[in-house]
This record gives structure tokens, C-alpha cells and sequence, in this order.
């Protein structure tokens, strides 16, 4: 289940390469946490609503948890929370992209494609093909209410 909006194309793809190893693919869906967020008042005065697409029941399964960066750990808390409402799972795992650090909770990932260094002045930007053309993972400095690229010092990470 991708968290909206880049664990969705994240979780698609992994879906994929399950069945390219050839195992069933398992279901993918979507999970809009807006309305889960402890944040919710400080990001929005009027929030856009995704919605949220779970496909079956996820009593008694392994749902997997994807999203694209890993951070304080609060968009996982919105999710675990809005998971449990749609039922029991046996387990839940969580796969992330980057993992960031600078947790506020206490939660780790299961699955992690790579770990960058960061300061809580820098955001991990990720760029995915189906959203943005190509991938890539970069890591910008924050300023004021907009964000820019460290001159020289941008970095890709590897590829997604």
C-alpha cells in the first residue's frame, strides 16, 4: 500500500518486480493521509483529499506499508493509523526509498533502498520516471518557504 502520493508509483513498481520473479503480484493500493495528520491545521487551510483505494480486505494479511522518504516518522504514524480503520492485518512492514533520519517516533523501517545523512535545514526531494521523467534522489537546502539546490553540492543518490 503506497502512501500518497510517491509510495504509490513506489509500491506499483515493487508489486512488479514480485511478479518478474514470479510470485502472484500482490495488490497495490493507495492511502490518502491528509485527514491522519497531527500537522494537518499547520499545512493547509484547506487540504486536498486524494482518497484512499485498498483493494480487498487486509484482515489477517501482510500489508506493506511503501512511501518515498522517511523522516520524523509522522506520515507513517497518519498511515498506521488510517491502516488499522480499514481492519486487523497479521503484520504490518514498512518499505521507504531514503531514509532520512531525525525521527520524532519511535519507528523503523523494514525495508530501506538508502540511507542519506542530512540536517534537519535539508529536504530529500524524489523524483520518480512515471511522475517526473527520470529518477533520481536529491538532497536541497532548505531557505525560507522555498527550497533550492546547494550550488555545488546537490547530490543524486543512486537510482531508484
Amino acid at each position: 500500500v503506497g502512501v500518497r502520493t510517491r509510495g504509490v508509483p513506489l509500491a506499483r513498481r515493487l508489486a512488479r518486480l514480485v511478479a518478474e520473479a514470479g510470485a502472484p503480484p500482490p495488490p497495490v493500493g493507495a492511502l490518502d493521509i491528509t485527514l491522519y495528520r497531527d500537522d494537518l491545521t499547520m499545512v493547509a487551510p484547506q487540504p486536498v483529499l486524494r482518497g484512499t483505494e485498498i483493494p480487498g480486505s487486509i484482515d489477517g494479511r501482510t500489508v506493506v506499508l511503501v512511501d518515498d522518504v522517511l523522516y520524523t516518522g509522522r506520515t507513517v504514524r497518519a498511515a498506521l493509523d488510517e491502516i488499522i480503520d480499514f481492519g486487523r492485518p497479521a503484520r504490518i512492514k514498512l518499505a521507504v526509498l531514503v531514509d532520512r533520519g531525525h525521527r520524532e517516533l519511535p519507528i523503523r523501517p523494514d525495508y530501506v533502498g538508502q540511507t542519506i545523512t542530512t540536517t534537519r535545514d535539508e529536504v530529500v526531494q524524489v523524483l520518480l520516471r512515471e511522475e517526473d521523467g527520470h529518477d533520481r534522489v536529491l538532497l536541497l537546502e532548505k531557505q525560507g518557504p522555498r527550497r533550492r539546490a546547494r550550488p555545488g553540492k546537490a547530490r543524486a543518490g543512486r537510482r531508484a
